[in-house]
């Protein structure tokens, strides 16, 4: 019973015990991209797939060395009667005899001398790939960094709106109070209470959602950065406009052109196309490659008469092989790699076609995001001057509680008109870095 009892009492007190709330993550956004870049699975996927490239790189190199190898058998074969000659000496000579157990050692060295450029032009087709896998992973961090940047800013916009949606209540709530007490005295009539507190429930729902898409995109941003699911972030950057963008757009097209990593990754895979193209048309041409090898076997066929014992023997060659005829193969394959480096020309075309209409379209975002950044700030002063007015009328008696609620109604959609403005810029301003190769 004295353990029961003390059991229990345990449980009451850890039960009872307030959970230790966790610290927040306070984040810039350089160190969400920093966090991001660090943590990233994608990126650490693509930079595996550079390895290999390199790999596969030094692979065609290697195929242009010597190739020495240690060889090994053993051969069981049937009986023979074994063969032999009468000596004039009358003694039996055994030239054929009975061995079934072959031992046979090597080592061999194949070395293909002259391949007439195909396995260096392979080689350089496997090291631009390389350098294209290393554009990639470059091309990829940056999109990355936009990808987390987007959610830092959505983040940092979805805190705002609560805090507007909760100074919005704040006011209604208020509101509702002055026209409860004007109720009291007979100023006004019961609909105008119903009124206002039917606007204060829809206040209250919109906080909801808010806070709700806070949630959201906190915890896409904590997925990005690689935390711990339901790490609280507190981004320490303010939601304030973007510096304005005084770069001509002819130069920012050239740094695009220049800056860009999945375009010198494109033009790095018309380089490599081009190379494997030549790899291809070599096999019209003759190679060359030496051999040789030292034997140690029992017995040694290249010993005769055979016999059982080790003996030592060795070889060396040159060999030249020319495909006078194979079916037309090396045509089709001249024809594959012709038709993949026309694509990735057209490719590398489309790119930059693209990447011109990219640029404008994100240059004119920006630009026209700063512009209803200082619209939105007008209908902010605007819709905050008319609520002051009105607010002042309805005390005086000479407006009524739908005026008020209008005016509060106005300078809500305001500021998250504003709010939004101001994350859009932001976001305008990161999409445009992005596309220039920043």
């Amino acid at each position: 019973m004295k353990l029961r009892t003390t059991l229990l009492a345990i449980c009451i007190t850890t039960g009872a015990a307030p959970a230790v709330a966790q610290a927040p993550l306070r984040l810039t956004l350089g160190d969400a991209i920093e966090r991001g870049v660090a943590a990233s699975h994608r990126l650490a996927a693509v930079s595996a797939a550079g390895d290999a490239a390199r790999a596969a790189a030094d692979e065609r190199r290697a195929a242009q060395t010597p190739q020495v190898s240690a060889q090994a058998g053993y051969t069981r074969t049937n009986h023979v009667d074994a063969f032999g000659i009468l000596l004039p000496t009358s003694q039996l000579k055994i030239i054929y005899p009975d061995i079934p157990d072959n031992y046979r050692t090597r080592l061999d060295l194949q070395w293909p001398i002259y391949t007439s450029g195909r396995l260096d032009a392979l080689e350089r087709a496997a090291r631009v790939d390389a350098a294209a896998s290393d554009d990639q992973l470059a091309s990829a961090r940056a999109d990355l960094r936009l990808e987390i940047t987007r959610a830092y800013w959505a983040l940092v916009t979805a805190i705002e709106s609560v805090h507007v949606v909760g100074e919005s209540v704040t006011r209604v709530e208020a509101h509702l109070h002055d026209v409860r007490a004007s109720f009291d005295a007979g100023l006004v009539p019961p609909n105008d209470v119903s009124s206002v507190v039917a606007q204060e429930s829809r206040q209250r729902m919109l906080r909801i959602q808010a806070e709700t898409t806070r949630e959201v995109a906190e915890a896409e941003l904590t997925r990005l950065i690689g935390a711990a699911p339901g790490t609280p972030i507190e981004p320490t950057s303010t939601l304030e406009p973007p510096p304005p963008e005084t770069t001509p757009l002819d130069t920012l097209l050239e740094q695009a052109r220049a800056g860009r990593r999945d375009r010198a990754a494109l033009a790095k895979r018309v380089d490599a196309s081009s190379e494997r193209g030549q790899a291809a048309s070599a096999g019209r041409r003759p190679t060359v490659a030496v051999g040789g090898g030292f034997d140690y076997a029992s017995p040694n066929p290249r010993i005769f008469p055979r016999e059982d014992a080790w003996k030592t023997s060795w070889d060396a060659s040159v060999n030249v092989n020319w495909a006078l005829f194979d079916g037309g193969r090396t045509r089709a394959q001249v024809a594959e790699a012709s038709a993949a480096t026309h694509a990735a020309r057209e490719q590398l075309a489309d790119f930059d076609a693209s990447l011109a209409a990219e640029v404008r379209e994100r240059l004119s975002e920006l630009q026209s995001s700063r512009a209803a950044i200082a619209a939105a700030a007008d209908a902010v002063d605007a819709a905050t001057d008319a609520r002051r007015v009105v607010t002042d009328r309805f005390k005086a008696g000479v407006a009524t509680s739908t005026d008020v609620l209008d005016a509060q109604v106005a300078l809500l959609q305001a500021e998250l008109d504003r709010t939004q403005a101001i994350a859009s810029a932001r976001l305008a301003e990161a999409r445009l870095a992005r596309a220039v190769g920043k």
